[in-house]
């Protein structure tokens, strides 16, 4: 999107704001099964997690794109925003039997990373097809928060407890119709992936009525000009020869599903803000905005990085300034970072914030949190109303003392 369209959207609908462009959704989305067309069966869920909008989730439906879901929640909204439930996987981490029964009611595939969990499940609910999560014992991601096949990782079942998962089926009598792995997000080397793929690719050797291999995602988007990005064409290339080779030694065509969240969303967004103030110390000259970690949150607890444009003066010259918050603590998106020159009023806009990023805001310090917009067929729609008080004050009851 264009600096003016997105300042227009600021001066139209005010800051914060989250602003999405349905183009650059659409773009990713096609990048990835242009990367596998030599795939017969592939299967794109969109891992509702990094933004679960409503009128998102909708586009991503309209492309074509199934939908990978952590919660019951998650899949609730998928069925209101149109995914046919067959189009639909669960994929929960410690949660209860009884929320992956109420799940398998509605018709949703079931992913399970839990040996307690699975024999349960298939002692009770024999002939319902569940799909396995494996933990590769692969260390791959970006940060150790969003590395999650290693070893002491709590996401999966780890491949040596393959003979355990066996025995569960062969006495529960149970019918597994998928095999599924997630090693983390941020992953650059394709070769670390493909090596994982080999791990589940002998797992799934041990399964005779498999339906799919799920491969998850965690591939790495640029978050700055001449970032190092995941290679999703190389790797198609390379993974497509190793899936086919996989298929007709097994006797049967698969299907291949990945469940990209962050590579379909993460570009597609810009946060906007408004700067307050500016504030000269004897050292840093700090750049105060209208919001806080109670709105972005990806900085403070990953130390990710989102290039800060001021759209308001882009052909201004550049001066060092810290992006610091309204929360009263610690609260940094920059540190001396190049940026235009910045005067009180100015629109900066954090690009990259499309993934868990509006999904991972709170009420903290009692703010509300913002506005979103989708950039659609070149106009600006409001997808979500900024919050006002009577929000904060729902659902809470009040006692008289």
């Amino acid at each position: 999107m264009q600096q003016q369209q997105l300042l227009k959207i600021a001066n139209e609908y005010g800051s914060p704001l989250y602003v999405y462009n349905a183009q650059k959704i659409e773009s990713q989305y096609k990048r990835l099964t242009n990367a596998f067309d030599k795939v017969k069966k592939l299967k794109v869920n969109y891992a509702a997690k990094a933004l679960t909008n409503v009128s998102i989730l909708k586009f991503i439906n309209s492309l074509g794109a199934g939908l990978d879901t952590v919660s019951i929640q998650e899949v609730k909204l998928g069925l209101h925003a149109g995914f046919k439930a067959n189009d639909i996987i669960f994929t929960p981490n410690g949660v209860s039997l009884t929320e992956i029964e109420e799940v398998a009611k509605l018709g949703v595939q079931i992913n399970i990373d839990n040996l307690a969990i699975l024999e349960q499940f298939g002692s009770k609910h024999p002939k319902i097809p569940v799909c396995i999560r494996i933990n590769p014992h692969v260390m791959a991601g970006g940060n150790t928060n969003i590395s999650v096949g290693h070893i002491d990782s709590k996401f999966g079942i780890s491949i040596h407890q393959i003979p355990h998962i066996l025995r569960i089926v062969e006495n529960t009598k149970m019918k597994i119709n998928g095999v599924h792995m997630h090693t983390g997000s941020d992953i650059l080397d394709i070769d670390v992936f493909l090596y994982a793929s080999e791990i589940l690719f002998n797992t799934a050797k041990h399964f005779d009525n498999l339906e799919f291999i799920d491969f998850g995602s965690g591939f790495k988007v640029p978050y700055k000009e001449g970032d190092i990005e995941t290679n999703i064409e190389e790797f198609g290339k390379k993974l497509t020869t190793r899936f086919k080779t996989f298929c007709k030694n097994y006797g049967k065509e698969l299907t291949l599903a990945f469940e990209p969240g962050k590579f379909l969303v993460s570009e597609s967004g810009y946060f906007l803000t408004k700067v307050n103030s500016i504030k000269q110390t004897t050292s840093t000259v700090f750049a105060q905005v209208d919001t806080g970690f109670n709105h972005l949150i990806r900085p403070m607890l990953y130390g990710s990085r989102h290039e800060i444009e001021n759209i308001s003066n882009p052909k201004g010259n550049q001066r060092f300034y810290s992006v610091v918050g309204y929360i009263c603590e610690t609260d940094t998106f920059a540190n001396n970072r190049r940026i235009n020159e910045i005067t009180e009023g100015d629109i900066l806009a954090f690009k990259n914030a499309g993934a868990y990023c509006f999904n991972m805001s709170s009420n903290y310090n009692s703010r509300y949190r913002p506005a979103e917009v989708l950039w659609y067929n070149n106009k600006a729609h409001l997808i979500r109303k900024r919050e006002t008080f009577e929000d904060l004050l729902k659902n809470q009851i009040e006692i008289s003392f």
